[in-house]
């Protein structure tokens, strides 16, 4: 996809809406969707490394509260919405954000827009959620490629939250998120 076979991913087009220049996955929201269209490219077996970029929720509260302004490192990948024991998963693509720009997101399939909930996922180790990266962890561990997921925050997961809301926010974050991958990863 891009240069030196790096695929972009996103899981909402309107994430992707500052890259329609720029060669990428856009899998579709939930993990479902994320891990089979995932799958889909990666049984080709032309990739050597995956890049998600995209929105979460910040779950944490008091000092542990992430910036909305700020794109993080994902470095850990856990479960919220499954009641079974699964392991955390580590991307193991390169870290490239100071440690107090890394953290750990909790995916589940449902926009997280509850004070109860939101505690919950905090309580697992997680500081943002979002439905689709723990798909995209495991599918690029199954097919052996690294990974690294960028979130920048949309919204605090809280009653306050609506996906309206999130409709209106998400142009910008592209935006944010563009100027990251420029600076970033562009060529």
């Amino acid at each position: 996809m891009a240069a030196h076979n790096t695929l972009l991913v996103f899981a909402h087009s309107d994430e992707a809406a500052a890259f329609s220049d720029v060669p990428h996955l856009v899998t579709g929201v939930g993990k479902i969707n994320a891990a089979v269209g995932l799958a889909d490219v990666l049984a080709e077996g032309n990739i050597d490394r995956v890049v998600v970029l995209g929105t979460a929720g910040v779950v944490g509260d008091g000092d542990d509260r992430l910036d909305l302004n700020t794109i993080y490192q994902v470095t850990g990948l856990v479960q919220h919405d499954f009641e079974l024991d699964s392991p955390t998963i580590e991307p193991d693509g390169d870290v490239i954000l100071a440690a107090e720009h890394t953290t750990t997101m909790a995916t589940g399939d449902q926009f997280v827009s509850d004070d109860v909930q939101r505690a919950t996922i905090s309580g697992l180790g997680a500081q943002l959620c979002d439905m689709e990266g723990y798909a995209y962890g495991a599918m690029c561990e199954r097919f052996n490629v690294p990974l690294q997921v960028f979130k920048v925050p949309s919204d605090f997961a809280d009653s306050s939250t609506t996906q309206e809301e999130w409709d209106q926010i998400v142009a910008h974050k592209s935006e944010q998120l563009r100027a990251f991958w420029n600076e970033r990863f562009a060529a």
